[in-house]
């Protein structure tokens, strides 16, 4: 595939970026900090619009699916989707001074929505463009490595403008207008540019039929297993990084610079973890990051007040096995569907991802639903000033908790049954029977 059409694709991962992480790092301390809604109250309100997902992500990725008009099925939902996403987004990052917790819940749920509908068919696309195990996982680089370009705008902008108060065009209400413009601008190019992949399917099974044989698709069940435990374990720290640079390590200001330091290392991490996978397969190269990511995360309880320049390189180093994190289990997620389609004779990629985008948001709001709580348990304030006991509580959540779930996700992974040669097979049968 030419590296233009790539790019052309991948686009539209630069604003979305915004409706991920940083949408976990930034919003819930916005509203906590600067609105001075409660800590429990909004880590609930996430945490229902996540529930809200269980029901509606496998119903658009299932309407993705079946729905075929003339402009081709991926096509068309993404760009039906786009004016939601965009409108929910200004909304979200933009809130009113007086906004509270139903605010957050009701425009959080339509974000969602919106975000769905954009993302699942924009990845199942993705995923069907190339068949190739090689090929899929350049594709996923560019797409993730977009994703952390726009993550690190996303992480800029805010912090640029500022955002100490709700009037006026803060920081991140800035990010929102930004996000929701070229959404709209790049989503609509992709569209116009990037062809429909080829479908594989050769028959149709019903919902019911269909979930039957994703609970039979064991490398799936593995694979998402996984994913979920290691993307709370990211979650968490990306729910508690801004507290634990102000709060323990006493450097506030430091807080934007040292997100935009993590970042900025996850692009260098993904072209290393594309070449590593095509030595060692993708499930150990994304093992073996995941274990120096553990040992490096391990030196933080080290850390005390002033040592900045010590967390700045262990931001780095993290950062740098982030971009596997991102790039290699997209690329796999396109293998376990080859398992699916050769059993049911239906290509449903938009289904399979709707699991994953279902995946991605609760372990995301997991972290906040269940870290949030826990440090008011433990007596700790946003914005200080919280004694030495709510501030070990926070630097033990933040570190020791996410490194046994890291651990948890190595052992589903290690031993992983879908390699290269097993994808060829399954792309040979699925292929021939086509043709």
């Amino acid at each position: 595939m030419k590296p233009t059409t790539l790019l052309t694709y991948a686009l539209p991962a630069l604003p979305l970026a915004a409706l991920t992480l940083p949408l976990y790092i930034i919003v819930p301390t916005f509203y906590s900090e600067t609105l001075g809604l409660p800590l429990a109250a909004v880590g609930s309100a996430l945490l229902l619009v996540r529930i809200l997902d269980a029901v509606s992500d496998p119903l658009i990725g299932w309407a993705a699916d079946r729905w075929r008009p003339g402009i081709g099925r991926r096509r068309a939902v993404f760009v039906l989707s786009l004016p939601l996403t965009s409108l929910a987004c200004v909304m979200v990052f933009w809130p009113p001074a007086g906004a509270g917790t139903s605010y957050l819940a009701f425009w959080g749920t339509a974000l969602s929505l919106g975000y769905t509908a954009t993302l699942l068919p924009y990845t199942a696309w993705g995923a069907e463009l190339a068949g190739g195990y090689a090929e899929r996982s350049r594709i996923a680089a560019f797409r993730e490595g977009m994703t952390l370009v726009g993550t690190l705008v996303a992480i800029a902008v805010p912090f640029a403008v500022g955002v100490e108060t709700a009037d006026g065009v803060h920081g991140l209400a800035a990010l929102g207008l930004l996000t929701a413009a070229l959404l709209l601008m790049l989503g609509g190019l992709t569209a116009v540019a990037v062809p429909e992949p080829v479908e594989y399917s050769m028959s149709r099974v019903s919902l019911v039929a269909g979930l039957g044989h994703m609970v039979r698709n064991r490398p799936f069940l593995r694979l998402i297993a996984a994913y979920f435990v290691n993307g709370l374990a990211n979650g968490i720290p990306a729910t508690l990084f801004l507290y634990f640079v102000s709060e323990r390590l006493g450097a506030a200001e430091m807080r934007g610079p040292l997100l935009f330091v993590y970042f900025l290392s996850g692009i260098a991490g993904v072209p290393l973890a594309v070449r590593l996978a095509a030595r060692v397969g993708k499930h150990r190269a994304w093992c073996l990051a995941m274990l120096v990511n553990c040992a490096l995360f391990s030196l933080v309880p080290l850390l005390g007040e002033g040592d900045v320049l010590a967390f700045g390189a262990i931001c780095v180093a993290t950062g740098f096995c982030l971009g596997f994190d991102l790039s290699l289990p997209a690329s796999i997620q396109a293998d376990v569907i080859d398992v699916d389609t050769a059993a049911s004779g239906e290509q449903r990629s938009g289904l399979y991802f709707a699991a994953w985008s279902l995946s991605t948001k609760l372990s995301l709001a997991a972290g906040v639903g269940i870290v949030f709580p826990l440090l008011a348990l433990f007596g700790f304030v946003p914005d200080g000033p919280n004694d030495a006991g709510a501030v070990t509580a926070l630097v033990s959540i933040y570190v020791w908790l996410p490194l046994a779930l890291k651990v948890g996700a190595i052992m589903l992974m290690w031993s992983f049954p879908l390699g290269e040669a097993e994808q060829r097979v399954l792309r040979s049968s699925i292929e021939a029977r086509r043709g």
